[in-house]
């Protein structure tokens, strides 16, 4: 998957989550996870678009590992309304794996990242 298909990608996903929101219950509780939800999915593809303008490899890792603690809290938030059952959305599951991979993507992109900065310093 190319840096493009990865931007569309987290941009689908957030646009995902606002819609998947929509369907939570108007209580306090379901106003204030959909709003740490959208917060953090929407961070996810913003970080990530600001990688491209890096101005360091040390500072690419640091965005990246920024979008990978975005994607792992709004797969949190996922978890809190499914075992919450505040959604019976049937598009949950599908929201919850997408979480899964893109955090497996982030994470190794992390790992390639941490190794090249480490091989640069020896």
């Amino acid at each position: 998957m190319n840096r493009r298909d990865l931007q569309q990608r987290t941009k689908r996903f957030n646009i995902d989550i606002i819609t998947f929101c929509g369907s939570l219950p108007r209580t306090a509780a379901g106003f204030e996870i959909a709003k740490q939800l959208i917060r953090s999915a929407g961070s996810v593809g913003a970080n990530y678009r600001a990688t491209t303008r890096s101005k360091s490899e040390a500072d690419f890792a640091h965005k990246l590992k920024i979008v990978l603690e975005e994607i792992d809290e709004s797969h949190y938030w996922l978890e809190i309304i499914k075992e919450s059952h505040l959604s019976s959305d049937k598009n949950m599951d599908r929201l919850l794996q997408e979480a899964d991979e893109l955090t497996a993507i982030f994470t190794a992109a992390n790992k390639t990242m941490d190794q090249k900065i480490r091989q640069h310093k020896k």
